[in-house]
């Protein structure tokens, strides 16, 4: 039987250029590239030299504070470049992919006979660990920890981000493979949240506990469901996972093999036909960018949806973690006196000198100005109407700023993440960014606390 959750704050953001559910094969990329910056807090430890070839799912990296944690490549081919920054500090490895692609292959794992030990270590050995996300800190997951419990949502809310109903449809027996194995690493239960009226495939598995969501954004949040259901201690820890990750997982499980498979949606008002793609983790964004075509040339791309995405390169590559790609326009023109007269074609959740309240199912078409400067904290009371966990935004904000540390946990930092204060960045008037807080609060916790 599952527990309905009801969010009443927040704020749905409605956009042009959803993702119809039509999906396409991706070209193949001739070069694919793992993003460093995808791994936050991990000092990597090469295992293969420049000019080195690989299989998919061999080992490129190690984390070097845990030298089991391995990170592997989504393809098979040669290690042609690893780009290194100051005090040659490595930023991208880029893998040139061989034509015929071969494959690393394992032992296949007996899920329901395996213990704890040897479901862990098979995470760890096939590439498949960096999929699982702890909280507090919002770092890939410490092995050696007893999580509390693990969540799971398979409710997208974000603006544009892609169906999950949609993407994950055909995928249950890798969902049921990767659930029953991550049940072995808690104690406690694998939450897994659908929304209310979905008809998710992960509501169908076993050894899970269900609950129904409903509500604006955040209602899909990982961290909003934890809030309801268990909130963070100090002291505690639990561990999240990404659907279409369970889905690598399941598979890796099944079948031995690794394979980095993404069904990504490609949206925004820039493009011509919004739809999703078949492709892989790493690959190049403009082997499936135009071939939906692009309304404009001065459009940005973003990795990821609109909110908790980060801006890349038109020859960029997809992110370790994104099953979304968005493009809209470069907000880089202003208006003379925008801020003197009736708008009515931007959303605000103020009404001052807005109308979106009036037509609450009309979708925009943004770019992205931030229509106002940095500023100091403005006390208006709008972060609290979008943000629905039982935390105070602008105070735990502040003492991030101020780093202090008492207050930070007090507060409640140890239950989010950055992507939890992705709304209130949006509604802030004093444009202050509230990710950037939040991200290096909880770095200078874990460096201070552990």
């Amino acid at each position: 039987m599952s527990k309905d959750i009801k969010i009443t704050k927040g704020m749905d953001i409605k956009l042009v250029g959803a993702a119809e559910q039509n999906t396409s094969k991706a070209a193949l990329s001739n070069v694919y590239a793992i993003n460093l910056s995808d791994f936050h807090g991990i000092t990597p430890k090469m295992l293969v030299k420049e000019g080195g070839e690989v299989k998919v799912g061999e080992a490129l990296f190690y984390n070097k504070n845990k030298e089991d944690m391995l990170f592997v490549s989504p393809v098979s081919g040669e290690l042609v470049e690893i780009e290194r920054g100051a005090r040659r500090r490595i930023l991208k490895l880029k893998i040139l992919a061989d034509k015929e692609q071969e494959s690393l292959a394992n032992v296949i794992l007996d899920v329901e006979k395996a213990s704890k030990d040897d479901v862990k270590a098979y995470l760890l050995k096939t590439g498949c660990w960096p999929f699982i996300i702890q909280r507090p800190y919002s770092i890939i997951a410490d092995p050696d920890d007893n999580p509390k419990a693990i969540f799971i949502s398979g409710y997208a809310t974000a603006p544009l981000v892609a169906d999950l109903d949609y993407v994950l449809q055909g995928k249950e027996k890798e969902l049921q493979a990767a659930i029953t194995a991550l049940g072995k690493l808690t104690p406690g239960k694998v939450h897994v949240s659908v929304g209310k009226s979905s008809k998710s495939p992960l509501a169908g598995l076993t050894g899970i506990e269900l609950h129904k969501v409903s509500g604006p954004h955040p209602a899909g949040l990982v961290g909003t469901h934890i809030n309801k259901i268990d909130p963070i201690n100090k002291g505690e820890v639990v561990w999240t996972v990404s659907p279409q990750d369970l889905v690598i997982i399941g598979e890796a499980l099944l079948t031995g093999k690794y394979n980095p498979q993404r069904i990504i949606a490609l949206v925004g008002s820039s493009v011509k036909k919004p739809q999703y793609y078949t492709t892989k983790i790493g690959t190049e964004i403009a082997t499936f960018l135009y071939a939906s075509g692009v309304n404009e040339e001065n459009f940005r791309v973003i990795n990821g949806d609109v909110l908790t995405g980060s801006k890349s390169r038109q020859d960029g590559y997809l992110g370790h973690y994104n099953n979304t790609v968005t493009c809209i326009p470069e907000g880089d023109d202003y208006e003379f006196f925008g801020w003197n007269k009736p708008v009515f074609n931007k959303i605000s959740a103020t009404r001052a000198l807005t109308f979106s309240w009036l037509q609450p199912n009309k979708k925009y078409d943004l770019d992205t100005n931030t229509n106002g400067e940095h500023r100091a904290f403005v006390v208006t009371g709008m972060y609290e109407e979008v943000f629905p966990m039982d935390i105070f935004p602008l105070q735990l904000l502040k003492a991030c700023m101020i780093q202090d540390l008492d207050e930070m946990e007090q507060l409640g930092l140890y239950e989010v993440a950055p992507e939890d204060f992705a709304l209130t960045e949006f509604v802030c008037v004093s444009k202050q960014p509230h990710q950037k807080i939040i991200r290096e609060g909880l770095d200078l916790l874990q460096k201070e606390i552990g």
